[in-house]
């Protein structure tokens, strides 16, 4: 299973150590993304520009962050970012918060001015 946190709350835990994965596409990661953030997309654009599951996401993950990282997963809104986690959550990732509001939702990290950044 996983929490749910605010963009405020996901800030702070940064700040003391969480990882932050963001698992949107690799263009809108380099379009804008919390600062210090991971892109690790669970979907992104294939060569004929429709967005695809990554076959790779679990294995990407398992490659960067032993199971028991504290990992804060974040997106445009929440809605992907929420199936990561409940992919995670299947193969033993224990530590997972999803971010309610993401980057870009009303609400979200880039309304309340938190730092961010652009490019890879």
């Amino acid at each position: 299973m996983f929490k749910s946190v605010d963009v405020q709350s996901a800030f702070q835990q940064m700040k003391d150590g969480a990882a932050y994965v963001d698992v949107r596409s690799v263009a809108e990661f380099k379009a804008g993304h919390p600062e210090g953030a991971v892109n690790i997309p669970l979907l992104d654009h294939n060569a004929m520009g429709i967005m695809v599951p990554n076959p790779e996401f679990i294995t990407q993950m398992q490659a960067q962050f032993p199971p028991s990282t504290p990992l804060l997963m974040g997106c445009k809104v929440g809605g992907r970012s929420a199936h990561a986690c409940q992919g995670l959550a299947q193969h033993g990732y224990t530590d997972l918060s999803n971010v309610e509001g993401g980057f870009l939702a009303a609400g979200g990290w880039m309304d309340h001015g938190l730092p961010s950044a652009t490019g890879e």
